[in-house]
């Protein structure tokens, strides 16, 4: 099996409050952030390595992984630590952050399926960032590919996927054929959540989360292919249907206070607050 995954680097998540919108309202101010990979999409990446291999042999990949991702130069460091992980090659289109918008993303991805062939994509449900929710869906319609949505368990078949879909209240089990595209939500990660034909899900279970890479493959990572390509050479219509106009950071909150008894809280949640 040949999987292409696509990544996006964002400014790490877990700082989100250190974030800074000027006074302009002109762009979001995340230099004071590290950047990472995108949580969903390191979780598509440890399903597709789990997909092309034996879990009991990691180090011997029986299908392809290739990743991808859009941004400047330095994206590449990102794309080195997916290939350090495991992936086989990397493809980077040359383009600035601001330049991009969801359709753009996905039509260029259109354009590097149709070269690259491959039998499954397999993206994150959504960037931390934008938190968007488009280009999988986007993509799908584009290739006109079966597409499943929020994957919590993926299992390999013969010529298709078993699906178990993240829904309210459960898990919705779908049998997409492949080529398909598939997004995954964060449970794909858990010890028996993604098998491949070959690895025996009766006996072998998987270590919780995503796997990292050690020192030896970061140093292989640097001879693994990286290819790069230009925005215009897949895309023919670079400009944005999509523009964000302003930003705002949301108003601060007003520290608490306290109340003698219930009935002056419930006067104020009604007469103050107007929550009742």
């Amino acid at each position: 099996m040949k999987v292409l995954v696509p990544l996006k680097r964002v400014a790490d998540p877990d700082n989100a409050n250190k974030v800074k919108v000027p006074a302009d309202g002109s762009k979001v101010d995340t230099g004071s952030l590290e950047w990472k990979a995108n949580p969903f999409d390191e979780y598509a990446l440890e399903t597709a390595l789990r997909l092309t291999e034996d879990g009991k042999a990691q180090k011997k990949r029986l299908g392809e992984v290739v990743v991808a991702t859009f941004g400047p130069k330095d994206t590449e460091t990102t794309l080195r630590a997916a290939l350090a992980t495991g992936a086989d090659r990397a493809i980077r289109v040359d383009v600035e952050d601001e330049a991009i918008d969801g359709l753009l993303v996905a039509k260029a991805l259109a354009k590097i399926v149709e070269e690259e062939k491959p039998d499954l994509v397999l993206l994150g449900k959504q960037q931390v960032d934008g938190d968007t929710n488009q280009v999988g869906q986007l993509l799908a319609e584009l290739l006109d590919w079966p597409m499943a949505t929020f994957a919590g368990t993926v299992q390999e078949e013969d010529g298709a996927l078993l699906v178990g879909r993240e829904v309210d209240g459960g898990q919705l089990d779908v049998r997409v054929k492949l080529p398909a595209l598939v997004t995954v939500d964060l449970r794909v990660v858990n010890p028996t959540s993604v098998y491949s034909k070959v690895t025996d899900k009766e006996k072998f279970k998987y270590a919780e989360g995503v796997r990292f890479a050690p020192l030896p493959a970061i140093m292989k990572a640097r001879k693994k292919p990286l290819d790069v390509k230009k925005l215009g050479d897949l895309v023919s219509d670079t400009a944005q249907k999509v523009k964000y106009i302003r930003y705002e950071a949301p108003p601060q909150r007003k520290a608490g206070e306290k109340v003698a008894d219930v009935d002056t809280l419930v006067s104020k949640l009604k007469n103050e607050a107007k929550v009742l």
